[in-house]
């Protein structure tokens, strides 16, 4: 039954699981707290608000790195609460459909199956669908005619870079930079250039902020530990100075666009002339970077309405209409 159904998008910074009895998604921190290294004792939101403020017995974390599953163990707890909250409290038989990054070994694509499977869920069948193709119905992109389409999903550990046609994917590119590196470049300045020290929830805070200059007058206050007298204080940092930070990452995203282009055959490189470049991915938000895109690429940049949904949105499409759901495959085959 299409009701008994969810549909996962793993993220790193957010979890996104969409509900199709409810036809709903959930959106939450990816983060896990444990005590003593056993007990559980906050998952999602909860979890972040401890984020670098934990005392030693208490662990926060994120189970996802760089777009994969890097702590299973704590991934399968994270999965297994976030159902039975969407359940509100049960745990039934289900239909999952995953998304899966495109450039990641076998092993990896292997890891997304187990975790649903040994979650403790009563999983029934386990369906992955490429996150490129996701992200472009996500978009409201027929991914299955023969147009080219460049979609650039910027989250928070990895920007993936693909061009789609035919419900298939023809290349794709998976690069290190992301919200994180956005932060710890913001995080690196302020140290060099303040002798200060500061968290990386407050630089992602700084980023966000600036998202809207008009409400700040282009300025953000920021607290953190003075690396000379090792006192808290406060330091006004201005829009042009987190700009130039960000530049170089922006920078690194639009090379890695150009590498995929070259690479791009002629006819496909036509269509997307002619419809643009489709950006999503949570940190694709940031502000900037799409006229940095649209300036180094000279192609038009169509925005996401909802980018951090997109992906999840797509997967939503997959299980609600028929013509989709051979975009998905069967992971089984990959499993131990």
């Amino acid at each position: 039954m299409i009701n008994n159904t969810f549909a996962v998008d793993l993220g790193t910074a957010n979890i996104k699981i969409y509900n199709a009895a409810t036809d709903k998604i959930l959106v939450q921190k990816n983060m896990i707290a444990v005590e003593n290294k056993k007990n559980m004792i906050a998952y999602g939101d909860s979890a972040y608000e401890m984020y670098e403020k934990s005392p030693s017995n208490i662990r926060v974390s994120g189970p996802i790195v760089n777009g994969v599953i890097a702590d299973i163990g704590n991934m399968e707890r994270l999965m297994r609460s976030f159902v039975m909250y969407e359940n509100k409290g049960a745990i039934r038989s289900a239909d999952y459909f995953i998304a899966v990054p495109t450039d990641v070994t076998e092993v990896e694509r292997r890891s997304f199956y187990d975790l649903i499977r040994d979650a403790g869920i009563k999983a029934k069948k386990i369906k992955a669908v490429e996150k490129a193709i996701a992200d472009g119905l996500g978009m409201g992109i027929d991914v299955k005619n023969s147009q080219g389409v460049l979609v650039v999903d910027v989250g928070y550990d990895t920007t993936e870079i693909s061009i789609l046609s035919l419900g298939g994917i023809v290349l794709s590119k998976l690069i290190k930079t992301g919200g994180h590196v956005f932060d710890n470049s913001i995080v690196n300045a302020v140290r060099r250039e303040y002798n200060l020290v500061i968290g990386q929830k407050t630089a992602e805070a700084v980023r966000i902020s600036f998202g809207d200059i008009s409400q700040n007058e282009g300025r953000a206050t920021v607290y953190g530990r003075d690396i000379v007298t090792g006192l808290p204080v406060e330091r006004t940092l201005t829009h042009d100075f987190v700009s130039s930070t960000l530049s170089e990452n922006f920078h690194t995203i639009v090379d890695n666009i150009k590498v995929i282009l070259e690479r791009t055959p002629p006819e496909l490189s036509a269509d997307i002339y002619r419809h643009g470049l489709f950006l999503t991915g949570g940190a694709c938000q940031e502000e900037g970077l799409a006229d940095a895109i649209a300036e180094d690429v000279r192609l038009r940049v169509n925005m996401a309405e909802s980018p951090v949904n997109s992906c999840v949105l797509g997967l939503s499409q997959v299980i609600k209409k028929s013509n989709y759901r051979s975009l998905a495959y069967t992971l089984e085959g990959l499993g131990k």
